[in-house]
């Protein structure tokens, strides 16, 4: 199950069976609609808070050992409280589902900041304490209400050097198939996609936002038979630079990076125009441990030393600029927050997201399924 939609669909399904509004042959028959076959043993795989326990729900895979190994061992051992991770994937549709339910399994979610917001504002989510939670261990300019910046990635252009005398520097060269020939591979869910369309347009990145979404589409719909896969996952844009069948793609930071490491540079990537994204942590409301721990969790999280161990693990930029000079000289230039690689980007901007996504969105999956 590796939609959001799916998972949605599926967390809804288990908040009605534990609120006994369908029966578990109801529920399996759901489940059986949505995976194509029987799944009762789903609900082992999900987390549910006990005393002295938080719940941490993450989008799964290498992310469960690393945070664990970056953040839950060292809470454990300075407070008590177990951490368990959560891989099932924290949609806006299952923090919802979680917090409608009123008696939710969760405390903490990795969330993107205007998922956050939007939540926090419909009375879903936990205002960030920051008597707890310490706020000039932040970045300037990424502090919000209801997400407490955690780490950060970039949606950036990688390549095969391979193919290329002179690299790709700008959006424009992604969307130019006759200076640079090739197939290419854009992200499935449209963030970070409308702005490169847009600079690659002749926009300039001072004037980004608001995003004409009007225009951005037209140039995705233009430009859609050189793509050569909508990637949804890290894994799949990887995979479709490794294959040979993109010569360039629009990819997470953290995932250029191990496309740099593992072809020896073959596939290389650039920090122009790159899209500056922040993740972040949030409380549900009424989470089980309280939301005193769960905040202190999250400050403990922010000790620079602890942020390096997930920037080495995962490629994750930290949120605490007092970090960036603990990351090695040779590793810095993967650091999307790192001061000369920060300089060529553009942050996204969260308000906008915040009121606009959901819509967008719908627009651009139109385009692309088309």
């Amino acid at each position: 199950m590796t939609s959001p939609f799916q998972r949605d669909c599926a967390d809804i399904l288990l908040q009605k069976l534990e609120k006994g509004e369908i029966s578990r042959r109801r529920f399996a028959q759901g489940l059986g609609l949505l995976l194509g076959t029987s799944a009762l043993g789903l609900r082992a795989t999900t987390a549910s808070a006990a005393d002295k326990d938080l719940v941490f729900v993450n989008w799964g895979g290498d992310a469960i050992d690393a945070m664990q190994e970056a953040f839950g061992k060292k809470f454990t051992e300075a407070t008590g409280i177990q951490v368990k991770y959560d891989g099932s994937g924290p949609t806006e549709g299952a923090i919802t589902a979680q917090a409608q339910s009123g008696n939710p399994r969760w405390d903490l979610v990795d969330c993107d900041p205007f998922v956050g917001q939007a939540l926090g504002k419909k009375g879903y989510m936990e205002p960030i304490d920051y008597s707890i939670v310490d706020q000039s261990k932040m970045r300037e300019g990424f502090v919000w209400d209801y997400a407490a910046s955690s780490y950060f990635f970039s949606y950036i252009l990688a390549y095969d050097a391979t193919k290329y005398d002179t690299p790709p520097t700008s959006m424009a060269d992604f969307f130019d198939v006759e200076k640079f020939p090739g197939k290419r591979s854009m992200y499935k869910w449209g963030v970070g996609m409308w702005e490169a369309a847009l600079l690659a347009d002749g926009v300039k990145p001072e004037d980004l936002y608001p995003l004409d979404i009007e225009r951005a589409n037209k140039k995705i719909a233009d430009f859609k038979d050189n793509v050569v896969s909508f990637w949804g996952g890290g894994a799949e844009s990887q995979s479709v630079m490794l294959n040979g069948d993109a010569s360039m793609a629009l990819i997470w930071s953290t995932r250029a990076r191990l496309l740099v490491q593992d072809t020896d540079g073959e596939i290389d990537f650039t920090w122009d125009q790159g899209i500056l994204s922040p993740g972040s942590s949030g409380v549900l409301k009424n989470n089980p441990a309280g939301p005193k721990p769960a905040m202190e969790y999250i400050a403990s999280a922010q000790i620079p030393e602890r942020q390096v161990v997930l920037f080495e693990l995962l490629g994750n930029g930290p949120a605490n600029p007092a970090a960036d000079d603990l990351i090695p000289a040779d590793q810095a230039r993967f650091n999307p927050v790192a001061p000369e690689n920060f300089k060529k980007q553009i942050p996204l901007d969260m308000s906008w997201y915040e009121e606009n996504y959901s819509s967008a969105l719908d627009a651009y999956l139109k385009i692309i399924s088309a």
